[in-house]
């Protein structure tokens, strides 16, 4: 029996384009080239859609309406870790455990582009080292070194890229040797695309000969780890729980036993870290329960739930749980979503995208004239069939994320920050840190994950030791002061 897939044919795309109405985009096809012609097929045949018809209808040609809740309360937060506290003791032993015998898994989130820090290539790839210049993925994979021979384990990791960056992303883990990493603990996969509609609910061309598409949100994360094998992966690995983090928080960690442990003792299907925002209007998603559903509401649908803004009697926020986005997921949790993803929520966005008219011209609307539609990972937290874990952490050491070079969530804010961190670390040691006026350190301070993870970690591994502040410090992964300019 001839077992051979049958290649796809623009005369299949001509069916199913015609079949829903889509056939427009085949307009360009005589005067096309052979590689413009196969991006073309590859961009149709890639499409569901079954998915896409259902969100023309309901959010393109017709305006679905508001979801309204009767009750918004907040989210009962387990206090941020302290060492001698039993319920943490616990959760910290049991995390530790679990990393020894092998259970976690990592998983990045890195289909991003650098282009809003001025830097051409991966955001994954951005040298974020403020001396050391090292990109956020050697940041994260010396966090990763640390806990391997830590706790005498494996920590896969699994990374999902973007069609934008996977080729260069690869290319700059061979270049950087892994960054001391097994390959074959390293595995990438491939976020899916969706097509941008327009206000008349039909595909766009973003050049004769390729769709307009964004990519379809973290939350595609989640059928993507089934669909691409890591699920299957992790089975055979023996991981039960896969911690998820984005490329851009570059002090995140990786695996934090802590989190870990609170995970495991509570049989929790999806976990979350959460700080306490600066304010009610701070750009980060409101974790909360709504009629009784646990819930991530983003910070531009705040306005939608005003009593997601009002403030208690002293003048206190009332829903500050912010969501930084590190989660861990129950490998089990993972299938079980994939399985009831048909219901599973998607979001939409009304933005400017460029596209080629019937002329075969391209179009920078002024306006918006079109529709994005994503998913977001923490909408799975309302498939949960236990009780969720929410646990607080401080923002110090954990939450710097980055999306611009200067401003509130910047590399100079961030570095910043870390310095902050750090001099507390140095001064707990025995050590001077000039400070300005304002108490705030007055060097520059880096400090290598590989070397120290917690400030505890530090202050054994320097007994004995001491590091010059008359100037900015940075610290190797051999914990040498390392000349800086």
């Amino acid at each position: 029996m001839d077992t051979r897939v049958k290649a796809w044919t623009v005369d299949d795309a001509r069916l199913v384009l015609a079949e829903h109405g889509q056939e427009h985009v085949l307009r360009f096809w005589e005067s096309l080239n052979a590689a413009e012609r196969n991006s073309l097929l590859t961009d149709v045949k890639g499409i569901d859609f079954r998915l896409v018809d259902r969100l023309i209808r309901d959010w393109v040609s017709s305006e679905p309406p508001q979801e309204r809740f009767n009750r918004i309360e907040p989210i009962p937060l387990i206090p941020k870790a302290v060492e001698d506290r039993p319920d943490a003791v616990a959760a910290r032993d049991a995390g530790e455990e679990a990393l020894r015998q092998g259970w976690v898994g990592l998983f990045l989130v890195a289909g991003g582009q650098g282009t809003r820090l001025g830097f051409d290539g991966p955001k994954g790839a951005y040298p974020i080292g403020p001396f050391s210049k090292k990109s956020f993925f050697a940041f994260h994979a010396e966090k990763i070194r640390n806990l391997q021979r830590r706790y005498s384990c494996e920590l896969p990791w699994y990374i999902m890229v973007s069609d934008a960056n996977e080729a260069a992303t690869l290319a700059f883990f061979q270049a950087n040797a892994h960054f001391g990493l097994n390959p074959a603990n390293i595995v990438f996969l491939k976020q899916r695309m969706m097509p941008c509609i327009d206000n008349e609910g039909r595909f766009m061309l973003e050049e004769r000969g390729r769709l307009a598409m964004n990519p379809n949100g973290h939350g595609g994360c989640l059928p993507a780890m089934v669909e691409e094998g890591v699920v299957a992966d992790a089975r055979q690995r023996g991981i039960r729980m896969l911690s998820y983090f984005q490329v851009d928080n570059w002090t995140v960690k990786v695996a934090d036993p802590y989190f870990i442990g609170y995970h495991l003792l509570r049989n929790a299907d999806m976990s979350s870290k959460n700080h306490w925002k600066d304010d009610v209007r701070e750009a980060v998603g409101v974790h909360c329960r709504c009629d009784g559903e646990y819930r991530v509401v983003e910070y531009s649908e705040l306005d939608i739930y005003p009593q997601l803004l009002k403030l208690d009697a002293h003048g206190h926020m009332i829903h500050g749980a912010g969501n930084p986005a590190i989660h861990i997921l129950s490998v089990d949790f993972v299938e079980w979503v994939f399985n009831h993803f048909d219901s599973f929520p998607w979001h939409r966005a009304h933005k400017r995208i460029p596209y080629i008219d019937e002329r075969g011209e391209r179009v920078n609307p002024s306006n918006p004239n079109a529709y994005k539609f994503e998913t977001f990972v923490f909408d799975a937290l309302r498939f949960i069939r236990h009780e969720p874990v929410a646990l607080e952490i401080d923002r110090a050491g954990e939450y710097t994320p980055i999306k611009e070079f200067e401003g509130d969530n910047s590399v100079v804010t961030a570095w910043r920050r870390m310095s902050d961190y750090w001099a507390e670390w140095l001064e707990a040691a025995g050590g001077h840190v000039p400070r300005d006026d304002q108490g705030r350190p007055a060097i520059r301070i880096e400090i290598s994950p590989e070397f120290a993870l917690t400030k505890q970690e530090f202050l054994s591994k320097t007994v004995g030791r001491t590091y010059p502040t008359d100037g900015n410090l940075h610290i190797d992964a051999d914990g040498n002061a390392v000349p800086t300019a």
